[in-house]
């Protein structure tokens, strides 16, 4: 079943990938909790 390894492996990354979307689309959030402007 290396077919499941394969697919959890490519789910983790694909979550992974949507959390770093989040965080950066949500600046609101961001500046809420890191008060440093990069900008």
């Amino acid at each position: 079943m290396d077919n499941t390894h394969e697919f959890v492996e490519k789910l983790n990354e694909r979550q992974e990938k949507a959390k770093k979307n989040e965080e950066r689309q949500s600046k609101k959030h961001a500046s809420e909790k890191l008060p440093n402007k990069q900008h």
